[in-house]
């Protein structure tokens, strides 16, 4: 990047301060100075979220434009993905801000959904779906603090999550950025999520900004189509889908981004009844409403009418990405907002609205204090000690399924192990999508961490042999085998899926380890409920570990016996994709385990 020792000799000399805890008054007086002394193109820089794919090789159009907000999406990445790479860049683009007029900090976001994901050798929790198995606040509030503490190390202050959709049919490809398909559980859940990254004051060092996504009905579109449509009546979509966002507002969220979807064919980014009338008015939402990633290019392909609709619906800041395909860059946006105004389509009370909400969290993040990264919390970011929290947190979400022989825990000094199948040995497996890139990938994905295979041979004594066996070959009989299988990574619609049933080759690996009578344990890895009759009925025990992230670790200590499981489905399993979708409450209910089902070693029952 060209302008980074440029940038970074302007920041010589720079020293951090301790931002004091302000007032609502004292907030509200910074912001109507700032806003007194604005022109309209400064106030629309300041609504203009722009993607660094489309900034970084012309950064100076950040003092051009006065741009607000600049996030990293997708596969958005820089050079050097290292804790300190991402410093150096966050620093060189926010010094850019103080060369504009009012020097107006940048508001940075990146999609830290399970950790700070983006970022080598950062700690990768379980996602979504497996914390929600866990059902433990306290837990997910210290995930979000690990969270917000590793992104602040890299300057990193606003996080796009937590995703907090109520995901009602396992065929989405999100689904396992939802916490479950119940509402009360997704409630406890985001609200701690939101409590742990935002702290008790978002001016604190360690706290970033939370971004409640997707509103609204994300998890309930027909057939589970990402971004499809959510055909329910309002009293549904106000009981199942808007709940977790009351309680997210009330413990303090500033930021809500728009969802994809439409409800009842209306596109939530130009809804102005739920964008404005019920999020901002009925739910007293004080924050600001961000788009999603080139939202409101689909309403219309008059992109003039769409940006009208969407502001005046109560949009408050555009994520622009680059100028590709039927895209429209922030040069356009900013124009066409502006031709708006003049031409009184959009009031300026709406752009004063829009901006006030924007600056609100700014001032209350502490960012004209402090806009620089405090160096010294690159050390925490990997640490042994968030480390351990995520470890914590993949036994809690573990889900024991069946274990009718009493095989499980495992003995530590058992002769041979076999481990096979092909997530045995494999981090991007283990942690999904959302990991350095955006559909993630299998291998190494530079995290550092601990696979399955590796976390089984620091568990076991030094007397048992451990063999692995990606296709399950060498196994002899009454060997006890590890089978690990599952979903290979994937993110949003690419992992839109019409059948749910594991692959041959995975159950090919349990079928051969039977044959030679071995006694198998499956250990599952997906980001949703998937059909697995074939491999239940051979194996001898069945654990869901969801998507568990980098520290493998913790499956070993449930597979080992030194916790016992505790997690509980938080979804409905079906026996068929026939029976796709069922949820709690369905009048006709018969899945193969129910919600909240989990056993424990104490109290293991046989599955008929």
């Amino acid at each position: 990047m060209k302008f980074l020792t440029l940038s970074c000799l302007v920041l010589l000399g720079f020293s951090l301060t301790v931002a004091q805890p302000k007032s609502a008054a004292a907030v509200d007086a910074k912001v109507r100075s700032l806003m007194k002394s604005m022109t309209l193109e400064e106030k629309i820089g300041q609504m203009t979220q722009v993607d660094y794919e489309a900034i970084k090789n012309t950064p100076q159009d950040i003092v051009k434009f006065g741009l607000g907000s600049i996030l990293w999406g997708g596969n958005s990445e820089i050079v050097d993905l290292s804790p300190k790479g991402w410093a150096d860049c966050y620093d060189s683009l926010q010094g850019l801000s103080e060369r504009t007029r009012l020097k107006v900090p940048i508001l940075f976001g990146i999609d830290a959904v399970h950790g700070h994901n983006n970022v080598i050798g950062a700690v990768v929790f379980p996602h979504n779906i497996g914390l929600g198995a866990a059902n433990d606040a306290a837990l997910m509030e210290k995930v979000a603090m690990v969270t917000a503490k590793e992104m602040k190390g890299t300057g990193i202050h606003w996080a796009f999550a937590p995703c907090v959709a109520v995901a009602r049919n396992e065929r989405w490809g999100r689904t396992y950025e939802s916490f479950g398909e119940e509402p009360e559980l997704v409630r406890a859940m985001g609200t701690a999520h939101v409590k742990g990254l935002q702290g008790a004051d978002l001016a604190a060092k360690t706290s970033a900004l939370a971004c409640v996504k997707h509103f609204v009905g994300d998890g309930g579109t027909t057939n589970g189509k990402d971004q499809g449509n959510t055909e329910v009546d309002l009293a549904t979509l106000r009981s199942v889908h808007m709940p977790a966002y009351k309680d997210a507002i009330d413990a303090g969220a500033l930021s809500v981004m728009a969802s994809y979807n439409s409800w009842n064919g209306n596109k939530m980014h130009g809804n102005r009844y739920l964008l404005t009338d019920v999020l901002k008015g009925e739910l007293k939402f004080q924050g600001f409403v961000v788009s999603d990633w080139n939202g409101i290019d689909q309403l219309s392909p008059n992109y003039k009418y769409a940006v009208e609709q969407s502001i005046n619906a109560g949009m408050d800041m555009v994520m622009i990405t680059s100028p590709r395909g039927n895209f429209n860059s922030y040069d356009v946006f900013t124009s066409t907002l502006k031709q708006l105004v003049k031409e009184k389509a959009v009031s300026m009370a709406r752009i004063d609205d829009a901006v006030r909400r924007i600056l609100k969290a700014k001032v209350m993040m502490g960012l004209f204090e402090n806009r620089y990264t405090d160096r010294a919390l690159l050390a925490e970011v990997g640490s042994a000690s968030h480390r351990e929290v995520a470890r914590a947190a993949v036994r809690q979400s573990l889900v024991l399924m069946k274990n009718d022989t009493g095989i499980l825990p495992l003995s530590k000094n058992v002769k041979r192990l076999i481990i096979a199948g092909k997530g045995a040995d494999d981090i991007g497996m283990q942690c999904g999508g959302w990991t350095i890139d955006w559909q993630g990938k299998v291998g190494p994905v530079t995290t550092g961490g601990t696979t399955i295979l590796q976390a089984v041979k620091q568990a076991v004594s030094s007397g048992t042999v451990v063999k692995y066996s990606a296709d399950g070959s060498g196994a002899d009989s009454g060997d006890v085998a590890v089978v690990v299988v599952g979903e290979q990574p994937y993110a949003e619609f690419m992992g839109d899926k019409a059948d749910l049933s594991l692959s041959p080759e995975d159950v090919a690996v349990v079928e051969k380890l039977r044959a030679r009578k071995a006694q198998v344990v499956v250990v599952l890895l997906s980001g949703r409920p998937m059909i697995v009759t074939p491999v239940l009925e051979k194996s001898a025990a069945f654990v869901a570990a969801w998507l568990p992230g980098t520290e493998g670790q913790g499956v070993a200590d449930v597979l080992f016996g030194d916790h016992a499981p505790t997690g509980k489905l938080p979804h409905s399993w079906p026996r068929t994709m026939q029976q796709v979708p069922i949820n709690v409450g369905d009048k006709e209910y018969d899945p193969l385990f129910p919600f909240g089902f989990g056993l424990t070693y104490a109290a293991a029952k046989a599955v008929k």
